[in-house]
C-alpha cells in the first residue's frame, strides 16, 4: 500500500511541470487519538490563482475557513477522502493515511499526470509521484491540499463533539492534550477513540483493571 520514494523535489523543472496535470495531496488527522485521518488532492488552476495558500498549521481558523471554499470554487479538480477509525486500529495509522491519500487521488475529476507529496512517502498510485520534503510550505498545490484536508477534519471532530460532548472534540480535535487525556481517563473511550494509540489502550486496561 506505501512505498517510501526518493524526494524528487528537482527532477522537474517549471516548464515541464507547466505541460503536465498536477495534483498536490497532504494528509491531516496522524497523531490524534480520536477520530478519522483525511486526506485531500488538489489540482490548482494558474489561470485563478488564489492568494494566501500556506501550510495549513501556520495560518489562522478563521484564514483556513476563508481560503477553503475559495479553493473548492477555483481549483481545477479536488478531493477530500478519509479512512475511518476501524480501519486506522486495523491497518495502523501510517497505511491508513497513505490509504487515505490513495482514495484522495482516485476521487478527481482530472486524473493527474503527476502527484506531489508532502513528506517523504507516497501511497501506490498509477502516476508518477514526487515527494516534497515540507511541500505545504513550499507547494501550493500540497499547501491547498492542507487546507481542505484539515478543515474537513475539524469539521468532523466538531459534529463528533456533539454526539460526544464529554470528550471537548471541538476544542482539541483529537489530539492527545491534558483536558482531552483527563475526559478519556474520566469516561472511557467512544466508539471514536484509536485503540491502537496507547493512551486509548491505556484507558481501556484501566478499565478492564476496575472490574472484579
Amino acid at each position: 500500500m506505501e512505498s517510501p520514494g526518493p524526494d524528487l523535489a528537482g527532477v522537474f523543472d517549471a516548464a515541464a511541470l507547466l505541460s503536465m496535470i498536477v495534483a498536490g495531496v497532504d494528509e491531516a488527522g496522524r497523531g490524534p487519538l480520536a477520530g478519522p485521518v483525511y486526506a485531500a488532492a488538489v489540482v490548482l488552476d494558474p489561470e485563478r490563482p488564489i492568494d494566501g495558500l500556506n501550510d495549513s498549521k501556520v495560518l489562522s481558523e478563521q484564514a483556513r475557513d476563508e481560503l477553503a471554499p475559495l479553493i473548492r470554487e477555483r481549483a481545477r479538480a479536488w478531493c477530500v477522502a478519509s479512512v475511518g477509525v476501524v480501519e486506522i486500529d486495523t491497518l495502523n495509522i501510517l497505511n491508513a493515511t497513505m490509504l487515505a491519500m490513495r482514495r484522495a487521488v482516485e476521487g478527481l475529476a482530472l486524473p493527474p499526470d503527476l502527484v506531489q507529496i508532502d513528506g517523504n512517502r507516497a501511497p501506490a498510485l498509477s502516476c508518477r509521484v514526487q515527494t516534497v520534503i515540507g511541500g505545504d510550505a513550499q507547494v501550493q498545490a500540497i499547501s491547498a491540499a492542507s487546507i481542505l484536508a484539515k478543515t474537513a477534519r475539524d469539521a468532523e471532530l466538531v459534529r463528533l463533539h456533539e454526539v460526544y460532548p464529554m470528550y471537548g472534540f471541538d476544542r482539541h480535535k483529537g489530539y492527545g492534550t491534558p483536558h482531552h487525556l483527563r475526559c478519556l481517563l474520566e469516561h472511557g473511550p467512544c466508539p471514536e477513540h484509536r485503540r491502537s494509540f496507547e493512551p486509548v489502550r491505556r484507558s481501556l486496561l484501566r478499565d478492564t483493571d476496575s472490574y472484579p
